[in-house]
């Protein structure tokens, strides 16, 4: 812009140029400061043209800013937000309408004048403080300020304060925008408390994820979890002591080194989400074969997961998978080894217990049976040694007669046999060493030896002492034996008994019922002909046998076994057909030293009756009459009854006239217990034996508490019946 053109003061004074002072028309003898009239007026057309041209631009700049001011006031009142020019001293010098609508909502309402009255309490400080802040730095900021909106309540805004230059006065003036936050602070609680629910959710799924790993590691199953290509993801303790294999190395690995079968049963696409697959085989990292049930779970992804920023080995971890999409396959392995084992325990108790009830029943039907045949046999033996006594020893009778009793004593050897593996008592056992029972057993072998056949004894040096009876000992060698010849036959062959001890453990001490520990074997062992393991589950049932009729009554087997259940022993068996067989026998040791075989015993006295009175009870009619017969031979007295009331009314009517009872323990309807305890109550010092052919623990225990002197068992040699009634005659005559 050009300077403004000053105007100069100017005087009229005469030319010296013209004498006299006389000027001509034209110049009129005028000089102004210095300056010619001519110069001054073509100044003065300068002067007016610049006049012009500042007074155009000065309209120009009116025009310019009449329109600025326009503008400003229209943007002012239209703009979107609450606009105010406020002063320093909060007076409102001008609203627009929006800040109208907030402030006074209703004509009603006070109008808004002042500025700071319109503000919450809690924030009135924090505003005046932004405008001073304002005044010295030109602009300042409140945020979320609460303002009030007259009848409508208040309402929530930040507050932008910027000054502006006032040149008409010294009070700063503020222009003041305020922007209503109420939907954005809606919007922004409603994203709080999304967040506050998303941020509730994730410590919730942390919280099942970290309770789910804990159920996963506390599992007694294993539990595998593996990828779409069966590589093992998770690996739990369980899994690693079922397969004996460190997490760490089974982690990535391939299901089929361990799963093999369930490896490729899942490869088929078959296998339903949810599924109980059954019993496989598996594989430990050692490579030993372990039997599993298995189950499996399959969660399928339709849509693939966010990714996540974990890392993939800390994401595994935590989600159990191999990357963050796919399918993911839960396998749950039951180890069934126990199970196995239980399982195998439980077939051998069940085997046990059949054989333990077929030996019961046997037991009883043997008891029941030995009643009667023990009643014939102790006849036929009786009238034998009669017979015997009243022959000649030059008579050709008596070679019949002791064949007859020969017969008879083999009878009463095979009920006893029968007996034998029935009867619940304990044997009576005493400390012994084997290597003698074993070598008088191989002596009795040796007479009835085959000459095709070799019998080898091999006795370990210093083997342990044993609770046995060496009678009952030798018999089940002498059966073993016997079994072992029948089984070579007429070939040839070798037959070995052996001594030795062993140690005993699983499986073995399951399958025969033992305790672990050490203890005595003795082996016998043939080149026989073997048996099937059909033949083996059954070579220890009474009367089970596979030989010829006249061969064998397969009663051998069943005693021995009997034997070794009395002396708390047991015996194993080892067939192959063809190649034979060995029968072990195991004795549990003892500490107690073996005691010397004892002396002889002295010749009994020959039995005398002198007339003493016995009373004879028995069911049987030849077995009283032959009873009768033998007491009336030696000098006795003889009552006899096939009735056992019959003999307690006589007994009653007359019970000082006997000196001894000897009842069958057997009699139907009225046993001889019954007949013990009636008799005692009349007569408690009179001596009683009860005869029996089946004399068990409980038989033998009854009748001590009821008050029996003795058990007789039958059938007994006659001369030890008498040597028995005598005995319990001279007993009761001592006291």
């Amino acid at each position: 812009m050009n300077t403004p053109y000053r105007r100069k003061k100017f005087r009229v004074v005469p030319n010296p140029a013209h004498p006299g002072g006389r000027l001509d028309h034209d110049e009129q003898g005028l000089i102004v400061d210095g300056y010619a009239p001519s110069q001054m007026i073509e100044d003065l057309r300068k002067y007016q043209a610049e006049l012009e041209v500042q007074n155009k631009a000065l309209r120009y700049s009116q025009q310019e800013a009449e329109g600025a001011s326009e503008r400003f006031a229209t943007l002012f009142s239209n703009v979107p937000l609450a606009l105010m020019v406020v002063d320093e001293e909060g007076l409102v010098m001008a609203s627009n309408a929006m800040a109208l609508r907030l402030f006074q909502p209703v004509e009603s309402d006070p109008p808004l004048h002042f500025l700071l009255p319109f503000v919450g309490p809690t924030h009135t400080d924090e505003v005046a403080v932004a405008f001073l802040s304002a005044k010295s730095r030109s602009t300042s900021e409140v945020s979320e300020v609460v303002f009030l909106a007259g009848s409508q309540g208040t309402f929530t805004g930040d507050l932008h304060i910027a000054r502006i230059e006032n040149p008409q006065g010294d009070l700063a003036h503020f222009i003041c925008a305020i922007i209503d936050q109420g939907p954005l602070l809606a919007q922004r609680h409603a994203l709080q408390k999304s967040a506050a629910v998303l941020q509730q959710r994730n410590e919730d799924l942390l919280l099942s994820e970290n309770r789910m790993a804990a159920i996963i590691n506390s599992s007694l199953d294993a539990i595998l979890c593996i990828d779409e290509q069966q590589g093992i993801t998770v690996f739990n303790p369980a899994a690693t002591a079922l397969f004996q294999c460190p997490a760490e190395q089974a982690l990535g690995s391939r299901l089929e080194r361990f799963l093999p079968q369930v490896a490729a049963t899942l490869a088929t696409g078959t296998v339903a989400a949810q599924a109980t697959l059954g019993e496989f085989a598996a594989t430990t990292l050692q490579g030993r074969e372990i039997f599993v049930e298995i189950s499996v779970s399959l969660e399928r992804r339709l849509t693939p997961r966010v990714p996540t920023r974990l890392p993939i080995s800390e994401f595994i971890a935590r989600r159990g998978m191999q990357g963050p999409h796919g399918e993911i396959t839960t396998i749950f392995a039951r180890d069934l080894t126990a199970a196995k084992l239980a399982e195998a325990r439980r077939v051998t108790l069940e085997t046990q217990l059949r054989e333990s009830q077929k030996m019961q029943a046997m037991g009883t039907m043997a008891g029941g049976i030995a009643h009667d045949f023990n009643n014939i046999l102790s006849a036929i033996l009786g009238n034998v040694d009669l017979a015997k006594q009243d022959t000649a020893a030059s008579s050709p009778a008596l070679t019949s007669l002791q064949e007859i009793e020969k017969a008879g004593r083999r009878a009463r050897d095979l009920v006893r046999q029968i007996l034998t593996f029935s009867r619940n008592e304990v044997p009576k056992r005493t400390p012994i060493q084997l290597d003698d029972a074993v070598h008088e057993a191989a002596r009795l072998v040796r007479v009835a030896l085959p000459p095709l056949v070799d019998l080898q004894v091999r006795i370990t040096p210093h083997t342990a002492a044993i609770l046995a009876d060496t009678t009952q000992v030798e018999q089940a060698l002498l059966n073993l034996c016997t079994n072992a010849l029948l089984a070579i036959g007429s070939h040839k062959g070798s037959l070995t008994i052996e001594l030795s001890s062993a140690e005993v453990g699983q499986p073995l001490v399951g399958r025969l019922g033992l305790q672990s520990g050490r203890y005595v074997t003795v082996s016998v062992r043939d080149t026989g002909s073997g048996m099937s393991p059909e033949t083996l589950g059954r070579i220890f049932e009474p009367f089970f046998t596979t030989r010829e009729v006249g061969q064998g009554t397969g009663l051998g087997l069943s005693v021995v076994h009997g034997i070794m259940q009395g002396h708390q022993g047991a015996i194993d068996v080892q067939s192959v057909p063809g190649e034979g067989s060995v029968f072990t026998l195991y004795f549990p040791p003892t500490f107690e030293q073996a005691v010397a075989p004892p002396a002889e015993v002295a010749p009994v006295e020959p039995v005398i009756g002198r007339g003493r009175h016995v009373m004879y009870v028995d069911d049987d009619q030849a077995l009283v009459f032959l009873i009768a017969r033998v007491l009336k031979r030696k000098g006795f007295t003889v009552t006899a009854f096939t009735d056992p009331h019959e003999a307690l009314s006589a007994f009653q009517a007359k019970p000082q006239a006997f000196d001894l009872l000897v009842t069958d323990y057997n009699m139907p309807g009225f046993s001889g217990i019954d007949l013990l305890r009636q008799v005692k109550r009349i007569r408690p010092d009179l001596p009683v034996a009860l005869a029996s052919g089946y004399i068990t623990p409980e038989l033998e225990q009854s009748a001590m508490v009821e008050g029996a002197s003795a058990l007789i068992y039958k059938p007994d040699d006659v001369s030890e019946f008498c040597e028995t009634v005598q005995r319990l005659i001279a007993g009761n005559d001592a006291r």
